[in-house]
């Protein structure tokens, strides 16, 4: 009995002392327009729909933004002073909620020509 007990509190202290996880999803690539509109504001929009990168004035912000760069260095369309979109593939985690699309984490990015994204349509024509 006792030693039933001992072996019941080691195991007991041994899961506290194991850090706690995430389960996360599988990364996945996603393709389409980048979108950084304003200051604080990213999203893309690919085949499923708008997928929200970051918001301004919340605390939603993907881990890895800075994985993206500065869009404006390549291939880019400029449509509000500075702010605009691109075209480009991400390897992502993303997250549905309350009818929303989120993307959680950004791992990489790869940015593609314009004319990838016009061409492609599965994609909304950017005004």
């Amino acid at each position: 009995m006792r030693i039933a007990l001992l072996l019941a509190l080691a195991c007991a202290v041994a899961a506290c002392l194991v850090p706690a996880t995430r389960a996360s999803a599988a990364p996945e690539n996603r393709c389409g327009w980048v979108v950084n509109p304003a200051p604080g504001n990213w999203w893309l929009t690919d085949r499923d729909g708008d997928w929200i990168l970051a918001t301004q004035g919340s605390d939603r912000e993907a881990l890895g933004m800075e994985n993206i760069g500065d869009i404006s260095a390549g291939d880019y369309r400029a449509v509000n002073g500075n702010y605009g979109y691109a075209c480009g593939c991400m390897e992502v985690e993303t997250e549905k909620k309350d009818g929303m699309q989120f993307i959680t984490a950004v791992y990489s990015f790869r940015q593609l020509k314009l004319a990838q994204c016009e061409r492609d349509k599965s994609l909304p024509k950017m005004e």
